[in-house]
């Protein structure tokens, strides 16, 4: 018997939470199971698991393995999808997460385009605004709106992205200050919540210089699209992404202040952990919206 499948079966037990329930999973007896992992402990020397009729936890021993093992496995299972798999026969499941602004928005088609070429791949895409931990919850990929910061990640860049700030013509009109970014600190503002600093909006300097107006206002909300309504019916100024902003800028039904105070240092990315064998089908995902992404230039 092989120490991986010593691994394999530990760590089915462990996510199974027992093994009674790991057994039914994988379609092995509950005997066999245990026989497994009382293997791998004797190999090891240590207690993984404390069992008993009624509970079941980890040992210390036994998270430091877990987490370990399970890094392990996932290198192998990669390096063998690297070279078994290629990109016109993907199979299994793509865990995504993508910003609720993101899925909803008509960008959002990218992923049922990608769906519609890789039929026998199945998509999980969980739509929240949140920065999810891709690795303690069990994410393949995440697409992010933001601006790129240092982390233990892999990002590419799909596209470029700005938020307008936007207001209808009669706003504009009722409120002759906004000539500079700073008018915004007296004037009604629509905060949507998403946003990190969402009391405060960055702007740029024509140097490079960065700097923030304080905002308030009648609405915060944890929707672009609904700052955007508020914001069509008058109620005051709001800041809200391009894909989404700009048919109604284009339109004259809203229109763009200080176009040339905005920052360009935020984008859309593809995020996935850092791994030294990249699964094909996160390859292939990234690919496509890359290119999906630069058509639509």
């Amino acid at each position: 018997m092989d120490t991986l499948t010593r691994i394999r079966a530990f760590i089915d037990v462990v996510e199974a939470e027992g093994f009674s329930a790991a057994a039914r999973k994988v379609g092995r007896s509950k005997a066999l199971l245990s026989k497994y992992v009382r293997e791998l402990e004797d190999e090891l020397g240590a207690l993984l698991l404390n069992r008993t009729t009624r509970q079941f936890s980890l040992t210390e021993a036994g998270h430091t393995y877990y987490r370990t093992a399970s890094d392990i496995l996932k290198e192998i299972d990669n390096l063998a999808d690297l070279v078994r798999e290629n990109n016109t026969d993907l199979k299994g499941k793509l865990r995504i997460s993508a910003p609720r602004t993101y899925v909803d928005a008509e960008i959002g088609q990218s992923l049922i385009d990608f769906a519609i070429a890789h039929p026998d791949l199945s998509l999980e895409i969980l739509s929240e605004d949140r920065f999810v931990d891709l690795i303690e919850e069990g994410f393949d990929v995440a697409i992010r709106i933001t601006r790129l910061e240092d982390s233990g990640m892999i990002a590419r860049k799909l596209s470029d992205f700005r938020v307008f700030i936007c207001a209808t013509a009669e706003f504009v009109a009722a409120h002759p200050g906004l000539d500079h970014p700073g008018g915004l600190a007296g004037v009604p503002f629509i905060i949507d919540t998403n946003t990190r600093s969402h009391n405060n909006i960055r702007f740029a300097e024509k140097d490079g210089t960065i700097f923030s107006v304080p905002v308030s206002g009648p609405i915060e909300v944890n929707s672009p699209q609904a700052t955007l309504r508020a914001a069509r019916a008058g109620l005051g100024v709001a800041a809200v992404p391009d894909f989404i902003a700009k048919p109604l800028i284009d339109s004259g039904e809203m229109v763009s202040l200080f176009a040339d105070y905005l920052p360009t240092d935020r984008g859309i990315y593809a995020v996935y952990p850092h791994r030294r064998y990249l699964p094909a089908k996160v390859r292939t995902f990234v690919d496509f919206l890359s290119n999906w992404f630069r058509k639509r230039a």
